[in-house]
């Protein structure tokens, strides 16, 4: 059969309009799966015993219309956490908590932790009294705002009880800092576990990372404030998908509800998750957004 011209022209664009719209609609297909937050603070300003913005009902709310099924609770103080340990809330939104000991009593404690040896009594206060969803799993979120603080004397005791007692470390430092913590463990960095927050909110170069991750076999990354991890659109950049498809098992998502915007912004957030997780194949993109964490404190 022998077409016109002009039908030929318009099956042509027609067809080009089809293949554009299916790989827009492929674009818009974000990740749909659970999603563990690996960074949550549940602060003092965010629910203050129940008369903050933010009381246990509401952030469960948000977690749970994202999809968020398991969190990493630290909290300043450390009653927050228990707050949502204990909250019938919690149980009723089908959210684990996973809960960590903070290093912080009040916002003076972020400079002095790691010198100040009642910061380690109350660390051992925390673990034995635990919470209502179980023993803690693991210490801070932490603070070394210059990485020769990593050699204080409560920090390198806090990281030889974090190797011996198997506490995950969610550690806010440079990349130096990481080699140092990692020096201070029985193990010089071979069996502890730090989640290292931000993986480097400084930016250290993608090499750099990836040299650490060879280096500590039990290193995890959490990605929120990553510089350089997301590029126009908000899809992963290239070599971001590259480090994470090669190590694949060693990063995690989370929220760092820091301050009380993060939590006004809590949907757009896991919102952009999701959309670059679906740059990248199924399998990995769940381990990403769940799998990881879940395997590594044991849920389902």
């Amino acid at each position: 059969m022998v077409l016109g011209v002009g039908r030929r022209h318009s099956m042509r664009v027609t067809a080009a309009l089809l293949a554009l719209a299916a790989s827009v609609a492929v674009k818009a297909a974000d990740y749909g799966g659970p999603l563990f937050d690996t960074h949550l603070h549940y602060n003092v300003e965010a629910w203050d015993r129940d008369t903050g913005p933010y009381p246990p009902a509401e952030a469960l709310a948000r977690m749970q219309r994202n999809g968020v099924k398991a969190i990493i609770a630290n909290s300043r103080p450390n009653a927050g956490t228990h707050a949502l340990a204990a909250a019938r809330e919690t149980r009723a939104a089908g959210v684990t908590v996973v809960p960590f000991v903070r290093l912080y009593r009040n916002r003076d404690d972020y400079g002095n932790w790691f010198r100040d040896e009642s910061i380690y009594e109350m660390v051992q206060t925390e673990l034995a009294r635990g919470t209502a969803s179980g023993p803690y799993r693991g210490l801070g979120e932490f603070h070394l705002y210059d990485s020769a603080n990593a050699n204080g004397p409560v920090s390198r005791k806090l990281m030889v009880l974090a190797e011996e007692k198997k506490l995950a470390v969610l550690a806010h430092v440079d990349d130096v800092a990481i080699d140092l913590l990692m020096a201070h463990s029985p193990s010089k960095g071979q069996g502890l576990r730090i989640i290292w927050a931000h993986t480097g909110i400084g930016g250290p170069p993608v090499a750099r990372v990836r040299a650490l991750l060879e280096r500590y076999p039990l290193l995890m990354g959490e990605l929120s404030y990553r510089p350089g991890l997301t590029c126009e659109g908000g899809g992963l950049c290239p070599e971001w998908r590259a480090l994470i498809l090669q190590y694949p098992g060693r990063f995690m998502v989370g929220s760092d509800t820091w301050v009380n915007q993060r939590w006004s912004a809590y949907d757009e957030i896991m919102g952009g998750y999701r959309r670059w997780l679906a740059d990248l194949p199924a399998e990995v993109a769940q381990r990403i957004a769940w799998g990881n964490a879940a395997a590594l404190f044991g849920l389902r």
